[in-house]
């Protein structure tokens, strides 16, 4: 099923084009936590394998940075170089995990107490 995926559709992992392109022409960059494998060729030319559904929010920013040609050398085995960074995460937007601020729930807070709206609403 997943190869008749890749054949006829674009937006799961790569099409047969760009799979014929990569086995004669792409080198081997690397592969990050997310399981995305970058490769090269020799005209310069940059491109990511998705592991899944293809989704740009699930590049690292060191990887999106090697993509675009903003640093040469391929990120491999990177790591945080300061205590303020934190780990990408993917675009969480429509899952259970999607980032709502009080103002949009404003039955409760936090704490589960129940608060004020903010605004008021517009009478005509």
């Amino acid at each position: 099923m997943n190869f008749l995926k890749q054949i006829f559709t674009w937006w799961h992992k790569q099409t047969i084009g760009t799979f014929i392109y990569t086995v004669f022409t792409g080198k081997f960059a690397g592969k990050d936590q997310f399981g995305n494998k970058y490769y090269s060729n020799s005209k310069g030319k940059r491109w990511v394998i998705y592991k899944n559904n293809i989704e740009a929010s699930k590049i690292p920013p060191h990887w999106h940075a090697w993509l675009h040609k903003t640093i040469n050398i391929p990120p491999i085995n990177y790591s945080h170089k300061y205590s303020w960074q934190k780990n990408i995460e993917p675009n969480l937007t429509g899952t259970s995990k999607a980032y709502f601020p009080n103002s949009q729930n404003p039955t409760k807070s936090k704490d589960g107490k129940k608060i004020d709206n903010e605004y008021e609403k517009w009478q005509p």
